[in-house]
């Protein structure tokens, strides 16, 4: 049997509350408060809209040079405008070749990367595949991002003390990873279920990559960044399925009180620069976070409604398991034909 460090996150070993002094309610503003980014680099895929603009703000305020790999230039250009140490560069996470040209440009430079926030994200789309026949939540929100990590581990590695953080969702306690069908080949299209399983993926490559990247200086994280306001993440989601959520009113209108609950995009952002930046989490890695701390496992013990955001939280044993996050590791280089052997 494999020995366990007791530094790893397998099964869910770190998964508790650590005493951040954060809530909640704490902003972007508020976790970065003395945090010193210069002469570092990030890279934040999605880095253009919602959250990913503000993360991106707040780490080029801190000093850092942030580059945003996006697949409209032109929105991101209008939405970056006038942030300085902000480089854009195409790239679709659905498209393989264009994760590996961006890759490949980056690491020409010689350049550590020591911070990669796997943010861009896709939700409740209708069915649709890329040109290798594979769901798109899947290949954007997890296949994608495996990619552009596998591609830029050795800049990683450069950087001597490096973070990756995926941005996952409450979402991930929708569905566990279904490993026998990932793609929807066999079975009736849910956009629900290949979401949950998407976010239950970002967690699971977490667990596994800072498994085995911790001996080289690079620890991982995943995050649920709260029910935010003011994203355009749903933006591909039928207004039934908010009101079946309890969220949305006959015509279509989110509930005035649900609105209040919900978190402002600085609150939104706080939890993924928390990861990327906290001193507390030097010696920890592979964790589930919320409200920027390290989040506690559902048990069952934790009443879920939609319609008060505060409950929605949590992180569920399969998403942290060591046996599923070594499968989908092994999967995930099938599936995109890399070798990934983080060395």
């Amino acid at each position: 049997m494999e020995q366990v460090t007791t530094t790893s996150n397998y099964n869910g070993a770190l998964q508790k509350p650590i005493g951040s002094g954060f809530t909640a309610i704490s902003t972007s503003t508020d976790v970065m408060k003395g945090i010193d980014l210069r002469g570092k680099t990030a890279i934040v895929t999605g880095g253009y809209a919602g959250i990913g603009l503000e993360t991106v703000k707040q780490l080029a305020a801190a000093g850092a040079k942030v580059i945003v790999p996006a697949r409209n230039r032109n929105k991101a250009a209008k939405n970056l405008e006038g942030i300085a140490q902000v480089t854009i560069e195409v790239m679709d996470l659905m498209d393989p070749v264009s994760i590996d040209a961006f890759a490949a440009q980056f690491l020409a430079t010689g350049s550590p990367l020591h911070l990669l926030i796997n943010n861009a994200g896709i939700m409740w789309v209708p069915l649709q595949r890329d040109a290798r026949g594979y769901e798109s939540q899947l290949a954007t929100n997890h296949l994608g991002h495996f990619q552009l990590t596998a591609r830029l581990w050795p800049a990683l590695k450069k950087a001597h003390g490096a973070r990756v953080v995926n941005v996952s969702s409450y979402g991930h306690q929708i569905a566990p990873f279904n490993f026998e069908d990932p793609n929807f080949e066999h079975r009736e299209y849910e956009t629900l279920s290949a979401y949950g399983q998407s976010k239950t993926a970002n967690n699971l490559f977490a667990v596994e990559l800072d498994h085995r990247g911790q001996a080289f200086g690079v620890r991982a994280y995943s995050l649920h960044p709260g029910s935010v306001n003011g994203t355009d993440l749903g933006r591909d989601a039928p207004i039934a399925l908010f009101q079946q959520m309890g969220m949305f009113d006959a015509d279509g209108n989110i509930f005035p009180e649900v609105a209040k609950k919900l978190k402002t995009i600085p609150q939104g952002a706080a939890t993924t620069l928390w990861c990327a930046t906290s001193l507390l989490l030097n010696n920890i890695g592979g964790v589930y976070c919320e409200n920027a701390d390290v989040a506690e496992p559902d048990l069952g013990n934790i009443e879920h409604q939609y319609n008060e955001p505060l409950t929605l939280r949590g992180v569920m044993p399969y998403s942290v398991s060591a046996a599923n996050a070594k499968r989908l590791w092994t999967l995930s280089e099938e599936l995109t034909g890399l070798t990934f052997t983080a060395d």
